[in-house]
């Protein structure tokens, strides 16, 4: 990723055919060191490619692709269990002693 960001980068700064040392030199800038066997291959893939063009159809196709929908159930599923759970968490609480305030121990914080 840290590859490809460097890529869209020199892209976006007017580099439309970044080179290996151009992506090697954004990334030493910011102190990170670029692997040339990913580096190489990322260059590889996108050698004579229009970048846009990549992105749109990468936006295109994920679209198509199915969001959500599905995890309605649980939260409403754990609602009710949760709603089950609170008279006995009500009980518990009746049965523990209150705590003693502050007030018992004769001298306060900012006095």
């Amino acid at each position: 990723m840290k590859h490809l960001a460097a890529y869209l980068l020199l892209g976006l700064g007017g580099n439309t055919s970044p080179s290996a040392k151009d992506i090697k030199g954004v990334l030493d800038s910011v102190g990170i060191e670029a692997d040339d066997e990913r580096l190489e291959k990322l260059l590889s893939e996108l050698k004579g490619k229009d970048i846009q063009e990549l992105i749109s159809e990468g936006s295109s196709k994920l679209a198509s692709v199915p969001s959500g929908g599905g995890g309605g159930a649980a939260p409403a599923a754990a609602a009710a269990g949760g709603a089950a759970a609170a008279p006995a968490a009500e009980e518990e609480k009746k049965d523990e002693p209150e705590e003693e305030s502050d007030e018992d121990m004769g001298f306060g914080l900012f006095e």
